[in-house]
């Protein structure tokens, strides 16, 4: 009987011989780690001393070197480190006699830096830094860096925000060879080049952008042709003109594949000098362009279009307020041109939402700094007929570029190509919410995806205004899948596009280079075939998921700073998710999220999460608190570290909501700085 009991252990405890396995190394705090292997196989359970040098977050291969039969659970090593997440760190520098260590800032474990003296940059014993690890080979104990950056004390948002890039995986600086490129670049375009191009100088341009761009990468011209067509161009700074493929430039480019728009800064895919100088679409200044140039008639009917190279001189630069002013007012610079091309955009999205195009509108928030970036004031964007005017031809571009390209074959195979692509919903998703939709009355047709979309915007368009629309949108919103760049043709179910990509942002966006170069070879009949595209696709669609992340990290650390000046102060929400420890609530003033934890209604009831619902009830009261309740709170936390709000729920008989009005002068800021803008994304 033992023997045959050994023999089970020694089956569920089985050695394996398998090839190694690509996945992502995630460390849990305890300092366990596990492999998450890309074909979805299973995890892969890895002890510290296994890690191979791997760090949180890197891309790894992993051997399973044990699977136990009767859990499932595999045990492995780490074999190799494909790809590093993070190689720039914040954290403390400690110094020694002979060289200095650095301590990280992370609640994942890893080792403490090596950094020889001759690399710690005039940094000093206790001084916070920003470090780059250059080497760690598999003999060393330690990982090897450079201190690449001093945090000064008194700067916790500079250190807050620099952290936040590094946890993401951005790095924080270009290196010297890049910046070396990107200065040996020309300023000057040689008539031989604007002989290769088509010539729009003399044709009315201008950019639209937010008050505090300073990379212009789109911009529109205007004339009017015979018969009531207009000719319409779509000119976008032909970044690729100077991003040679096989440069460190573009290298590192690839590697950050996205800009990252933070509350105070801008950390740019591109050296300044390339973003803000070469390609940037200044008035008055002659600059290279890739454009798409249409035809349109008084219908916003497409007859014909025109892809290729371009030279543009901008005779204007407007912001979106300037815009909107004359599209209200109907007067002030070429507004017959900006009225014009605004009756076509609404044309344009008309015609969107008749063949299905879902029209969501998310909320977005800006911050009032002062000049040390702290926030006094937080302002709810809108999206308006100006914005809408640039999105829609963004969006004629993009689709057009993306219809080309898919036409042409070699050897009777499309060619790689980064679409953006957007999956219908899913029904798992999509049912819980569909009967809580019903609770409303809205009723959904799940015959096609043509009428679920349908749906969406019926219901979207009754509850305009009601108190159920935030939290109607915003579960709408969850319900969908996430766009993401693929070679993988299936459309775009949001934008109720068949073909779609995205061109119209290289300055900001690697997808929009690599669709430059594609359409480019294709325009001279000699099709680039790209066999790493799909790679090159996984990989934008990560660095554009770590940026949005990064960006709601930094957005959620100004919030909390926000909300730190008003403990004890009672506000107006808005319940806007819920769980089985608590609920958040959304202010209705300033859009900051914070926790009302389960353990603080315990003195009202005992309450138990109802799923299907999306709320807490409470056993004794009936009490409800479900997603879109108005609700009372009292701010009791603010955690800078954690970027965390706690609040407390309050009887709301009879309350006024406290402001920044109410608050003593002097917590009041003299002056208003003024507002540092994000930029405005132009299309999805």
């Amino acid at each position: 009987m033992a023997r045959k009991n050994n023999n089970k252990k020694k089956q569920k405890g089985r050695v394996l011989h398998h090839s190694a396995q690509q996945g992502t190394l995630e460390i849990t705090r305890s300092g366990i780690g596990y492999v998450v292997v890309a074909d979805g196989s299973g995890d892969i359970l890895v002890r510290p001393g296994d890690f191979n040098t791997a760090l949180n977050g890197d891309t790894v291969m992993a051997k399973v070197v044990k699977e136990n039969l009767g859990s499932g659970r595999k045990e492995g090593r780490i074999t190799e480190v494909l790809q590093r997440k993070q190689t720039e760190f914040i954290g403390t520098l400690q110094m020694g006699t002979n060289f200095a260590f650095f301590i990280p800032d992370t609640d994942k474990p890893m080792p403490d830096l090596y950094i020889p003296l001759d690399k710690i940059n005039g940094a000093k014993n206790k001084q916070r830094v920003a470090v780059k690890m250059v080497k760690w080979d598999k003999d060393d104990k330690k990982p090897v860096g450079e201190v690449i950056g001093v945090l000064q004390a008194e700067d916790e948002n500079d250190s807050a925000m620099k952290e936040i890039l590094a946890e993401n995986g951005f790095p924080l600086s270009f290196p010297d060879d890049v910046m070396e490129e990107a200065a040996r670049i020309p300023d000057t375009i040689t008539q031989d080049e604007i002989n290769k191009r088509k010539d729009c100088r003399d044709i009315l341009t201008f950019t639209i952008d937010p008050v505090d761009a300073k990379d212009f990468d789109d911009a529109l011209s205007l004339r009017k042709l015979r018969n009531g067509v207009y000719e319409i161009g779509v000119h976008i700074a032909d970044v690729s003109h100077y991003l040679e493929a096989g440069t460190a430039l573009d290298d590192e480019a690839y590697k950050r594949a996205t800009s990252v728009y933070l509350p105070d800064r801008v950390n740019p895919m591109l050296p300044e000098h390339i973003s803000n100088v070469l390609c940037s679409l200044r008035p008055k200044e002659d600059k290279l362009t890739f454009s798409a140039i249409f035809q349109i008639n008084s219908k916003a009917e497409v007859k014909q279009y025109w892809l290729g190279k371009t030279v543009i001189h901008s005779n204007h630069r407007f912001t979106y307020e300037e815009v909107q002013e004359i599209i209200e007012k109907g007067t002030g610079e070429y507004f017959e041109e900006v009225l014009l091309l605004n009756t076509l955009a609404q044309k344009l999205r008309k015609q969107r939402f008749s063949k299905g195009a879902i029209n969501f509108s998310s909320q977005e928030v800006r911050f009032q700094l002062d000049e040390k970036a702290k926030p006094i004031g937080i302002i709810v964007k809108e999206s308006k007929e100006a914005h809408q005017l640039i999105e829609e031809f963004m969006l004629l571009a993009n689709r057009t570029v993306a219809e080309n390209i898919s036409k042409i074959k070699v050897n009777k195979k499309e060619i790689p190509f980064p679409y953006r692509i957007h999956d219908q919903p899913d029904e798992q998703k999509l049912a819980p919410f569909i009967a809580f939709a019903k609770k409303y009355g809205h009723v959904f047709d799940i015959s096609s995806p043509q009428k679920i979309a349908a749906s969406f915007n019926q219901m979207l368009q009754d509850v305009d205004g009601k108190p159920e629309q935030h939290v109607l949108e915003q579960l709408g919103i969850r319900t969908m899948a996430k766009a993401v760049y693929s070679t993988e043709n299936i459309g775009h179910y949001g934008l109720a596009f068949e073909f779609y990509c995205h061109f119209t942002s290289p300055i900001r966006r690697y997808p929009d280079v690599l669709v430059h170069r594609i359409l480019q070879s294709c325009l001279e009949n000699q099709p680039a075939i790209d066999k790493k595209m799909d790679e090159k696709c996984k990989h934008s669609s990560e660095r554009e998921r770590a940026a949005m992340e990064a960006e709601r990290s930094a957005n959620k650390y100004k919030q909390v700073e926000f909300m730190k000046e008003y403990l004890g102060h009672d506000f107006e929400g808005v319940v806007s998710g819920v769980a089985g420890f608590g609920f958040w609530v959304e202010t209705v003033a300033h859009k900051c999220e914070g926790l009302v934890s389960i353990a603080t209604l315990s003195d009202y009831d005992d309450f138990r999460l109802i799923e299907g619902d999306y709320s807490l009830v409470g056993l004794r009261s009936g009490r409800k608190f479900r997603m879109g309740d108005k609700v009372w709170i009292k701010v009791v936390a603010a955690n800078m570290e954690k970027r965390q709000l706690d609040y407390e729920w309050v009887m709301d008989e009879g309350k006024e909501a406290d402001t920044p009005a109410k608050k003593k002068k002097q917590k009041t800021p003299d002056k208003a700085a003024k507002p540092k803008v994000r930029k405005h994304k132009k299309e999805q």
